[in-house]
């Protein structure tokens, strides 16, 4: 599978701890994540992962444009929701990545509880209707 992770500043350690706790999972999929976020996790935890822009320098446009290509199965997005109000342009980009997954069916976690329940079902094969979406995705 495809799995694509974001995290905003303020949850970018917490996505860290997540992936090294089902580092053993994620190993078995395609990960490409937003710059820092990317960084972070692969100094942490070893695991292969395509990393994109900065997610404020164009990474999660480039994640809107694979969903819409049909080209990601799994969105980890763990964001902020205490964003400030005055940064429009961000929640913007958050509101098309919600939306977006809302319509291609694409299964999304905004938090921990939300992945965790995602990887389990993952590694269990609960998401392999996936295959179907996004024939490339199987490994």
């Amino acid at each position: 599978m495809q799995i694509a992770i974001i995290a905003d500043d303020t949850k970018k350690e917490l996505m860290t701890q997540f992936c090294i706790a089902y580092c053993g999972i994620l190993s078995k999929h395609d990960l490409c994540a937003t710059g820092t976020t990317g960084h972070m996790i692969s100094d942490a935890t070893g695991l292969q992962i395509e990393r994109l822009l900065a997610g404020h320098s164009g990474g999660e446009e480039q994640i809107i444009s694979r969903i819409e290509y049909d080209e990601i199965d799994i969105l980890l997005f763990f964001r902020d929701s205490g964003k400030t109000p005055g940064n429009e342009f961000a929640r913007s980009i958050d509101n098309q990545l919600l939306l977006l997954c809302d319509r291609k069916n694409i299964p999304l976690a905004t938090n921990i509880a939300t992945a965790e329940v995602l990887i389990m079902a993952l590694e269990r094969g609960d998401l392999n209707w996936r295959d179907f979406v996004n024939p490339r995705s199987g490994k």
